[in-house]
């Protein structure tokens, strides 16, 4: 099962690596993060979108004009609207999601920023985000991007994922070291 996703992450790491060099060549960078917003939302909230970029039952006639129609709609710039066209001629719009986060990492680390993925038992506001991005920061000394997800099974507390470090708060984790110490006392 890992090889489709190795395969999906070369080809996405291939066509994000031309798409961030040209775009800092022509100082796009910040029209590029613009579009992976509005891409990462179409492809949350779009089962039929999701469908169009994943089923071998369009053509890549019907998937070129389906992006082409999406891009026109959604205002994309013309090399990401180019990108996504290229894409579906060579029947490579599967690799749109990897495409997305490599090319978010890509101009996160051209701007110094890692990103935290942040899970809560309750929602952040702003503030706590900006006082925990504040934190993160005077630990890891790079600027940090916080990505909240609500979790309600936490009880309490944080779950932090920055990178290859995880740091778990919650109470529900506390409980289950808890358990697992009295488990092996008796």
């Amino acid at each position: 099962m890992s090889e489709p996703v190795s395969i999906s992450t070369g080809i996405a790491q291939r066509y994000a690596t031309a798409v961030f060099e040209l775009a800092k060549e022509g100082k796009k960078l910040k029209a590029v993060e613009g579009d992976l917003d509005a891409l990462e939302a179409v492809l949350a909230d779009s089962a039929d979108f999701r469908n169009l970029i994943t089923s071998p039952v369009y053509t890549r006639d019907e998937q070129g004009a389906g992006v082409g129609a999406i891009a026109k709609q959604m205002k994309l710039s013309p090399m990401v609207a180019n990108v996504l066209g290229l894409m579906a001629q060579k029947r490579r719009l599967f690799a749109l999601p990897q495409l997305v986060a490599a090319l978010r990492a890509a101009i996160a680390e051209d701007k110094g920023e890692v990103t935290a993925e942040v899970t809560a038992a309750k929602a952040m506001t702003k503030a706590q985000q900006d006082k925990l991005a504040k934190s993160l920061k005077a630990s890891i000394g790079k600027d940090v991007k916080v990505n909240v997800a609500v979790d309600e099974d936490l009880i309490g507390g944080l779950v932090v994922k920055v990178g290859s470090r995880m740091i778990d708060t919650s109470i529900k984790a506390k409980l289950d070291a808890l358990q697992n110490s009295m488990k092996e006392v008796g």
